[in-house]
């Protein structure tokens, strides 16, 4: 069993890592299956929630106002993080948003990774959930939903339960240990920030046709700022 990881957990935008961002990060660190350091910090996403999202995470726009960007958390994330193994529920969602940021800034990001839920998914098959919420609640886990610490720290309890119940087993099977550490794979190709002629077209719309954007247009990336484009010039026409 592996005694000796990072537990991170995220809240974000959205689901899709090339259009969503990073809002919260929540970290626990453990050496010898004990926590040695809790971590955890809001990211300005530099755009307006959605409604669904601040109902779902109670994060709001003014929270996030006064709150580092991603380029500015990940230094300090990463040194946190060090080589570790990665923990999580769905670890590959927090791992792509991860890498999708650390490209993005130039900066290299591979990790090995436990994924509480396949575990569940191999072990807890009738159970008529594999949510995180839902299996907290099954092994009596005090439980913070849809914050990124509180998800991070329940996380860590359920792959200790996890562990107590079907670890042995894993050993025993011939079949792949869901409980061993496995390469995070995910492939992302990096966003250049937006050009000064889409920084001028938007301007010119939004000016012509008296609109407000709900985002930081100087933060948008070229692939952002043309999506954007495309979106006025359908609905306003030029």
């Amino acid at each position: 069993m592996t005694e000796s990881y990072v537990c991170i957990d995220l809240e974000t935008t959205g689901l899709d890592p090339k259009r969503d961002k990073i809002i919260e990060i929540g970290v626990v660190k453990m050496e010898c299956n004990k926590v040695v350091r809790e971590w955890e910090t809001y990211v300005n996403p530099h755009r307006k929630l959605e409604e669904r999202i601040t109902e779902l995470t109670g994060i709001n726009d003014e929270q996030l106002l006064a709150a580092p960007s991603i380029e500015e958390v990940l230094p300090d994330l990463f040194e946190i993080l060090g080589n570790d193994v990665l923990l999580g529920h769905g670890i590959l969602f927090d791992y792509s948003f991860l890498k999708k940021a650390a490209v993005d800034h130039k900066m290299a990001f591979e990790r090995s990774g436990i994924d509480t839920l396949k575990i569940a998914r191999k072990y807890l098959a009738d159970l008529e959930s594999r949510r995180l919420g839902y299996l907290c609640g099954y092994y009596g886990i005090c439980h913070s939903a849809h914050r990124a610490l509180g998800d991070a720290r329940a996380t860590v309890k359920l792959y200790q339960k996890l562990s107590e119940a079907f670890y042995e087993k894993a050993q025993a099977e011939e079949e792949p240990n869901p409980f061993r550490p496995k390469p995070l794979c995910y492939r992302v190709k990096r966003d250049t920030p937006l050009t000064v002629s889409q920084k001028e077209q938007l301007y010119k719309l939004m000016d012509r046709h008296k609109l407000v954007l709900d985002m930081d247009i100087a933060k948008l990336t070229r692939s952002e700022a043309s999506r954007q484009i495309d979106r006025l010039l359908a609905v306003y026409g030029r």
